[in-house]
């Protein structure tokens, strides 16, 4: 099955959803078999609250995330849906994140100057790339040497177990559904070999089907 983009249409009603998904609280989202946090909450705080300086996000979408970023950083959102836009800057008023840039861009070409990036933050957003290994090379480019890549995805199960049967069975349709979503991307392992000079990561679960398995961590580039 060609897993064509969303509609304008679909767009528009995407970003609708993703803006009310921002009235949720974090704290009820129970994480599964993660060695230091109970709730997604816990888990953002720690890993976006202590960034620093010129923080470029892919894939904001309606800006579930700026509630965790301190105030005083650049922010540089880069959203390729354009009707997320006027939600991500409420959100940014709202938590007064005032150093900001928006525009509509891919994370496989990023309008930003090479090592001009303190920390590259991504959310839900490398299951549904074109070319990850192309992104992972942006992400390389941009950042300064010493900064992080902090990344929260949902990930490919453990082989030959049915979650994992199910989203390689799934995998079509949930492409054309969720704009070329891969239920069933290893991503951890394509982290592992894009060359950063530390990678820590910690796998574990939510509830939801098809995409339970998660990831989240940071790489440091060299």
């Amino acid at each position: 099955m060609n897993c064509s983009p969303l509609s304008q249409v679909q767009k528009r009603l995407f970003a609708w959803g993703m803006s009310k998904a921002n009235d949720a609280d974090d704290r009820t989202l129970q994480l599964i078999d993660h060695p230091h946090f109970a709730n997604m909450a816990q888990l953002k705080q720690t890993m976006l609250g202590n960034l620093r300086g010129r923080i470029l996000e892919i894939g904001p979408g309606a800006g579930a995330n700026l509630r965790y970023y301190a105030p005083d950083i650049e922010w540089i959102g880069i959203e390729p849906n354009p009707f997320m836009h006027p939600h991500l800057q409420r959100e940014a008023e709202k938590f007064g994140v005032s150093q900001n840039r928006l525009e509509v861009g891919s994370a496989e070409r990023l309008p930003v100057e090479d090592l001009s990036i303190d920390a590259v933050v991504s959310t839900h957003v490398l299951c549904s790339v074109g070319d990850l290994n192309g992104v992972l090379d942006e992400i390389d480019r941009v950042l300064k040497p010493g900064g992080r890549f902090v990344f929260l995805e949902h990930v490919a199960a453990h082989p030959n177990t049915w979650t994992r049967r199910i989203q390689e069975g799934i995998a079509p349709i949930w492409k054309s559904l969720f704009d070329r979503c891969h239920p069933n991307r290893e991503t951890g392992p394509e982290i592992d070999r894009a060359g950063f000079a530390e990678v820590t990561y910690h796998n574990f679960q939510l509830s939801f089907p098809v995409v339970s398995p998660h990831i989240a961590g940071f790489a440091v580039k060299a």
